[in-house]
């Protein structure tokens, strides 16, 4: 159980039986009255999206979870395959649990698979990861001032806004929490 002051963001909780990541908290300390600390977390299954408040004394079930190494080794339209690092068993998730990370999963990729009661649930990716630029318009001529970008496909076949100056076939490093544009990579 965790105490009214360990409730954090980033830490895993049980609600309704299902494991929930907290992403924001909100403390609240009113005068005479007690501490009030609302906080808002997103199921790790079905992603949805819960706000729950807790006072003073009460206490939250941390959810038994761990974190195993897995290779990613292709995906479909609705699944993404996996294999165990340590026991080479192979499992998938569903491309739609998987959510935005998917749409940067690429073969060979190692990710961190989150397992609640024995099950994988949610992957991480690495923060950052290089790509290959497979389909980029021309920079327009005088459209240099300022910072402008232009939309470019990776390997993955994402979408992704960078500056004018990436071409097809550049390497690219991406932000896979944001989905944003690093840098280019020689």
């Amino acid at each position: 159980m965790l105490n009214f002051n360990e409730i954090k963001t980033g830490k895993v909780i049980k609600v309704n039986s299902e494991p929930y990541v907290i992403i924001k908290t909100d403390h609240h300390k009113m005068g005479r009255g007690g501490a009030v600390l609302k906080i808002k977390c997103r199921n790790l299954i079905n992603g949805n999206v819960l706000e729950r408040t807790y006072q003073g004394a009460e206490k939250a079930e941390e959810a038994e979870t761990k974190t195993k190494k897995a290779n990613f080794m292709y995906k479909d339209k609705e699944q993404a395959y996996f294999m165990d690092n340590e026991s080479y068993e192979q499992f998938d998730l569903p491309v739609e649990e998987i959510g935005e990370p998917a749409k940067f999963l690429k073969d060979g990729t190692d990710v961190d698979v989150l397992y609640f009661e024995d099950k994988p649930v949610t992957i991480s990716l690495p923060i950052k990861m290089e790509f290959k630029v497979v389909s980029a318009p021309p920079g327009v001529k005088g459209n240099s001032a300022g910072n402008v970008n232009k939309q470019v496909e990776i390997e993955t076949g994402a979408l992704i806004n960078v500056p004018m100056f990436i071409e097809e076939g550049d390497m690219i490093r991406l932000n896979t929490d944001t989905g944003e544009y690093v840098e280019r990579v020689n």
